[in-house]
């Protein structure tokens, strides 16, 4: 009789009801398990568990999978139970939970759930972080939710800097704002889901500003809290009278039209927005009354706010991933201000505030006065050979005059390749390995100026002081070249680029440089005498606690991927090994950190945005004081040469040179497909000074692999033996209308 009933379960079980894909999901995530993890368990591809889960079109999985997978399901649903039968116990599955008019505490959510309540509910510093659970998606209006112990605990320890014990901020410093069935929520970094009474987007401030209890504490002392940031959903869009998508002029314009019906319910009630306008990081804020702000910022996926060059495809996550995504980028790096470029810049200077309070005076009153190590509150203007064409310095120059290395600074990353040897050709593969993070290491204790340049007439070189430096290195000789204290090594000059221009190229007269650059001739055992410098005598190390914010949070994201710091290099390339697709949030967050870097440096030289400027004429970017080209260059430069010095090195000892160099990435011809088949590692030890797999910056990584077939049969297809490789060296594809300029 038992066979017949198990025969009877398991007939029933074969046609088990499954939830849709995004509860599937959401039970996976909340369990903490990964895709790997629940196809190892049901003997199944991890492409077909993904298919389960795919929101757009979910697969349905059969005979005994689907047994398992709904008996995995079902005890999953019982550990975290969706919002609605969450919020009333012993309720049927799609009863709608009462509403409520304010949301329960932390650990009241926590008591009410009968589990403990975190003794600090503020989590711990962002480095020892691990990734926080999504959240799941409501069919009704809730209250805050309760999530099980683990979690809890994942969720807890993730979501906002170290040391944040601040109430005014205790639900985090974002949220992601959806209407649903009517109802208006917002999904909060670690599983948190508020109440939204607001029926307009004044109230949707005012209740952000009020009630929410969003933001973040200040990065430096005498910085400024972050302002709450409110993700704006399409269902929420309409819900608010906005348009869910914008139209080509309002594109082009980079916002909606003033006279919309929005922009006067805000001004109606006293709310202003900045200059931008109501766009797709729109700020709207009322003027500081003392110390306190009213400001919030809104942010539109569907308004292309989320690029997704750099956030993938984060705009189309459900709310509760997005919340989680940005809430993880928010508690590393900082509160989103706008696109990662502009957030790269802000936490500039939001690390080096450019004012602070005096010392009081004899009144007793403090005074707003410079703070030491930032670049203060106004501009000052480049030298003439660090500003860009057209800048107004210029304007008096010929008309279509081409400013050459003699008159303009060139500090670019390389992009250089070169015709492969008969050797070279014998070999099976190309290799390309990448560096990590490789300009925020490259901004890593750099010494920069914080101040205007001083012009000197021939100086004496000095490779301590920041600037930018006319001298004549074109008697700098690669085949012999300096690599310590009275070490000198002989090598194929015509194998390397040169280090001093962004093609390779040798140079053949004085040229503008910046101090790394001019330093590293030097290092190489050349002297050098230059004719002329701007310098600046105001300098210091302002990068670093930017590149220490933006290293540890790369880390911190790829240790939760796997990829841990000091693994051995073997270890290293398997944890690499498709690392995205185990938590493909996590790995959107490790994308927008790495833009953070590129595009905060990018800019500190912005060029015009249109807006009818002409050369000559000042544009927008110039007034701020956080416009430098002098150190985007010293970066720049810094970064080129670290690099050449690691090729160098890796030639001197091996006799192998880069075939294609692309920014920071290095092409090599290699017996082996592996980086491990032509690095020197002898006993698990790398060559000292060169090339090292690990993941810190400035560490590399693998690229990809190639065959030397393939290399030789895409130049020959654009008639360019010195096609850069390098730039499709991680897949292999080349479009046909790609020239390889």
């Amino acid at each position: 009789m038992s066979e017949l009933f198990d025969a009877v379960d398991a007939l029933v079980a074969s046609r088990a009801p499954l939830p849709p894909a995004e509860e599937r999901k959401r039970l996976r995530v909340a369990h903490g398990l990964t895709l790997e993890d629940v196809a190892g368990a049901l003997k199944v591809r991890r492409a077909t568990v993904s298919a389960w889960e795919s929101i757009k079109k979910a697969t349905e999985p059969r005979g005994p999978e689907r047994e398992a997978y709904a008996r995995l399901l079902k005890q999953l649903a019982e550990l975290y139970p969706s919002p609605v039968s969450a919020a009333v116990p012993g309720s049927p599955a799609g009863a709608p939970a009462p509403s409520q008019a304010q949301a329960l505490s932390a650990d009241q959510v926590s008591v009410a759930a009968g589990m403990p309540a975190p003794e600090n509910t503020q989590p711990p510093a962002p480095a020892a972080a691990g990734a926080p659970a999504a959240a799941p998606h409501p069919a009704a209006r809730t209250s805050s939710r309760s999530v099980p112990p683990d979690a809890a605990k994942k969720a807890a320890t993730s979501e906002t800097p170290a040391g944040s014990a601040d109430a005014r901020f205790e639900n985090g410093p974002l949220a992601v704002v959806d209407a649903v069935n009517g109802q208006v929520v917002a999904y909060c970094t670690g599983g948190l889901v508020l109440d939204v009474p607001a029926k307009t987007i004044p109230a949707l401030v005012d209740w952000t500003l009020r009630e929410a209890k969003l933001g973040a504490p200040k990065l430096a002392g005498p910085g400024k809290d972050a302002d709450p940031l409110i993700v704006l959903t399409e269902a929420a869009l309409e819900r608010y009278g906005l348009p869910v998508t914008l139209t080509q002029d309002e594109k082009h314009a980079g916002r909606i039209p003033e006279g919309h019906k929005v922009i006067k319910q805000l001004a109606r009630a006293e709310w202003k927005l900045t200059k931008r306008g109501f766009g797709p990081w729109a700020r709207i804020y009322r003027p500081a009354t003392g110390s306190e702000r009213a400001c919030v910022q809104l942010c539109i996926p569907s308004w292309n706010a989320l690029d997704t060059r750099h956030w993938g495809d984060a705009g189309q996550l459900p709310p509760a991933e997005l919340a989680r995504v940005l809430g993880v980028y928010a508690s590393r790096v900082m509160t989103p201000r706008g696109s990662t470029a502009v957030t790269g810049l802000e936490l500039m200077t939001a690390l080096h505030p450019p004012t602070r309070a005096s010392e009081p005076d004899a009144a007793g009153r403090r005074h707003s006065e410079h703070n030491p190590g930032s670049l203060g509150k106004d501009p000052v203007d480049c030298a003439p050979c660090e500003a860009p064409d057209g800048h107004p310095l210029l304007k008096d120059l010929p008309r279509f005059h081409v400013r050459g290395p003699g008159e303009k600074l060139l500090e670019e990353a390389y992009d250089w390749a070169r015709p492969m040897t008969d050797a070279e050709c014998t070999l099976r593969y190309l290799v390309g390995i990448d560096v990590n993070m490789a300009f925020a290491a490259g901004a890593n204790g750099l010494v920069v100026g914080l101040g205007a340049p001083t012009h000197v007439k021939n100086p004496v070189f000095d490779p301590k002081l920041p600037g930018s430096w006319l001298v004549d290195l074109s008697h700098v000789d690669l085949s012999r070249v300096k690599l310590g204290k009275d070490k000198w090594a002989e090598l194929d000059a015509g194998l390397l680029p040169s280090p001093f221009t962004p093609k390779g190229e040798h140079p053949t007269g004085p040229a503008w440089y910046a101090t790394p650059t001019v330093a590293y001739a030097a290092e190489l055992g050349y002297e050098v005498h230059p004719i002329e410098a701007y310098v600046r005598y105001n300098n210091g190390r302002y990068l670093d606690g930017w590149y220490q914010r933006l290293r540890d949070a790369y880390l911190a994201t790829m240790a939760d991927l796997g990829a841990h710091a000091d693994l051995p290099p073997e270890d290293f390339l398997a944890a690499m090994d498709g690392y995205k697709d185990r938590d493909p949030d996590l790995a959107i967050v490790v994308s927008a950190i790495k833009a953070t870097v590129k595009g905060g440096l990018g800019k500190l030289r912005e060029r015009p945005r249109g807006e009818g400027w002409r050369p000559g004429e000042p544009w927008r970017a110039l007034s701020r004081p956080t416009w430098r080209p002098d150190i985007r260059a010293a970066v720049i430069s810094r970064t080129r040469i670290n690099l050449h010095r690691k090729i160098v090195k890796h030639a001197a000892f091996t006799g192998q040179y880069p075939i294609a160099i692309l920014s920071d990435c290095v092409v090599y011809a290699s017996n082996g497909p592996s980086p491990l088949d032509f690095l020197p590692y002898r006993d698990g030890k790398p060559l000292p000074g060169g090339f090292k797999l690990g993941i810190n910056p400035g560490l590399v990584k693998h690229e990809g692999t190639q065959t030397v077939l393939w290399g030789e049969e895409v130049r020959e297809r654009f008639d360019a033996p010195e096609l850069n490789l390098a730039r499709y060296i991680k897949d292999g594809t080349v479009t046909d209308t790609d020239s390889g300029e």
